[in-house]
C-alpha cells in the first residue's frame, strides 16, 4: 500500500519494547486475559453447517487469531511478539497479527500507561500486516464498547478498518442480534455505521459457512441501503479467507452482480493485504479473477494508484473516496 503521509504506513520500522510487558506480569496476563481457541469453533458459535473441509479452514483462521491474541498479552516486547507471530504459517499469519493487535489495543484501553503498546507494534512488526492489525484493533473497541477510536494510535485513513473489525466482532459473537435482528451499536453514527456494515458482511462468510446461496439470502434480509457495504465485506472475506471452490466463487460473483463493484472493491483490499504481507495464496488469485475480473496483483495495484489521489486526513470522505475510486477503476478494467 502506498504511504498516506505521517502515519504507520509512512514511518520506518524500529525495534522497540512494548511498555508494561515484562516476564512475570506478562505470564499473569496470559493466564487472566486469553482467548480459548474453542471459542472460535462453529459448534460454540452456532454457525451454519457446511462441508467439513470448509469448516476446518474457517475454524483454523479463528484459531490463528486466538493464537495471535494470546501471544500479544504474554509477550514482553514488540520484537518478541513479532518473533512469535513469525512462527505462524505464512498463509495464516495475517489472522495472527489481527488477533495480536486486538490484544495490544485491549491492554492499552484497559491498563493505560504513558507509552503505549499498540503504536510500537504498528510501527514495527505489524507494518506488513497493517490492514489486518487495524481491523484487530477494532475488535478491542467492540469488546469494551468504546467509541471510535478510543485513543488508539491508528493510521488517519486506515482507522476506518477498525470499525470494520468492530462489525466483524459483533457479528461473529452475536449473529442473532447483528444479523437476524439487524441491530447496530447506538454509539456509532454517520459513516461509522457504513464501515461497521463492511465488517458485518465480512463475518457473514463465517456465520453462513462460506455458502454463496445462504450469504446472498442473508444479505437480502437487510435494508437495501446496507447491502452495498455488506457485499464489500463478503468480497473481502471470500478473497482473503477463502475455503470454497472455483465454482463457489463463480456463483458468488453471479449472486453479487447487482453489487459487483462493491464486492470487487472488497476483493481488491484483500489482495493488497496479502501482497503487502508477502503471503499471497492461490484462492486469493482465483477470487480476484471471479470478483474483479483481473488478477490479484492488478487488483492490488488499483488500491495503490487510487490512494495517490486521496487526502491523508482520514475523514470519512477520504476513505469512501478511496473505496469509490477503486470501484470505478475496477469497473473500467
Amino acid at each position: 500500500m502506498a504511504s498516506t503521509g505521517n502515519s504507520v504506513l509512512g514511518r520506518r520500522a524500529a525495534p522497540s519494547r512494548v511498555p508494561g510487558q515484562r516476564g512475570g506480569l506478562g505470564a499473569l496476563r496470559a493466564r487472566l486475559i486469553r482467548i480459548d481457541s474453542r471459542e472460535t469453533s462453529f459448534d460454540v458459535r452456532g454457525f451454519a453447517p457446511c462441508p467439513v473441509h470448509v469448516r476446518r479452514r474457517l475454524e483454523w483462521h479463528g484459531e490463528c487469531f486466538a493464537r495471535g491474541f494470546n501471544s500479544a498479552v504474554a509477550a514482553g516486547s514488540a520484537d518478541e511478539l513479532g518473533a512469535r507471530l513469525a512462527d505462524v504459517e505464512a498463509s495464516e499469519r495475517g489472522f495472527a497479527f489481527e488477533g495480536a493487535a486486538m490484544g495490544l489495543a485491549l491492554l492499552d484501553l484497559l491498563v493505560p500507561v504513558r507509552a503505549r503498546r499498540l503504536g510500537p507494534f504498528l510501527a514495527g512488526p505489524a507494518r506488513p500486516h497493517v490492514y489486518m492489525a487495524h481491523v484487530g484493533a477494532g475488535w478491542a473497541l467492540a469488546r469494551l464498547r468504546r467509541r471510535p477510536w478510543g485513543r488508539l494510535p491508528l493510521d488517519p485513513l486506515l482507522r476506518w478498518l477498525a470499525l470494520d473489525g468492530y462489525g466483524f466482532h459483533e457479528t461473529f459473537f452475536d449473529p442473532g442480534r447483528t444479523v437476524r435482528a439487524g441491530r447496530r451499536p447506538r454509539r456509532l453514527r454517520g459513516y461509522e455505521l457504513r464501515a461497521f456494515d463492511q465488517g458485518v458482511g465480512r463475518a457473514l462468510w463465517f456465520v453462513d459457512g462460506a455458502d454463496p446461496e445462504r450469504i446472498a439470502a442473508t444479505v437480502a434480509t437487510f435494508a437495501a441501503e446496507r447491502r452495498p457495504e455488506l457485499w464489500s465485506g463478503v468480497g473481502l472475506a471470500a478473497t482473503y479467507a477463502g475455503a470454497v471452490s472455483d465454482g463457489g466463487l463463480r456463483r458468488l460473483a453471479e449472486l453479487s452482480r447487482p453489487f459487483a463493484a462493491h464486492a470487487a472493491q472488497g476483493a481488491a483490499f484483500a489482495a493488497k493485504a496479502r501482497l503487502r504481507a508477502g503471503n499471497l495464496v492461490a484462492h486469493t488469485e482465483r477470487a480476484c479473477a471471479a470478483l474483479c475480473g483481473v488478477g490479484a496483483a492488478d487488483a492490488a495495484a488499483v488500491t495503490d494508484r487510487t490512494l495517490e489521489s486521496v487526502a491523508a486526513d482520514g475523514t470519512a470522505e477520504d476513505y469512501e473516496g478511496w473505496r469509490r475510486a477503486i470501484r470505478e477503476a475496477l469497473a473500467q478494467a
